[in-house]
């Protein structure tokens, strides 16, 4: 039986990481060779502040819209419920409705119409 081995290869400088070429083209090393340059430290944080506000308000802004979507659907599925509770109830206040219901209850629907009680004025 054959071992299993392991070439080890020459790596080649051009093709390196993309850490290691970025590191070339910017030469951060130039950059911090004094130290740290405390004048930018301002602009800096001023930025990255302005980045995380707009971050945060794009958030809230997308919460906003999801709650409004919500709220329209809500809305929408009350409205159908409304109309068909409307429906409903214009149905059964119809007078053939009602007398359907109370039959049991051996009330009757008059087949009489009501009249009209006038008082003279100054009578009672």
């Amino acid at each position: 039986m054959s071992k299993n081995t392991f070439k080890v290869g020459e790596q080649n400088s051009e093709n390196g990481s993309l850490f290691s070429r970025l590191d070339r083209a910017i030469r951060t090393d130039r950059i911090f060779e004094n130290g740290f340059p405390l004048k930018y430290l301002p602009q800096l944080l001023f930025t990255m502040g302005l980045c995380i506000f707009y971050i945060g308000n794009s958030h809230y802004a997308e919460k906003t819209i999801r709650r409004i979507d919500k709220t329209k659907k809500e809305v929408s599925d009350l409205r159908a419920d409304y109309t068909t509770l409307k429906a409903d109830y214009m149905f059964a206040s119809k007078q053939s409705e009602v007398a359907k219901r109370v039959k049991g209850q051996e009330l009757f629907e008059s087949m009489q119409p009501p009249s009209k009680i006038e008082i003279i004025k100054g009578e009672y």
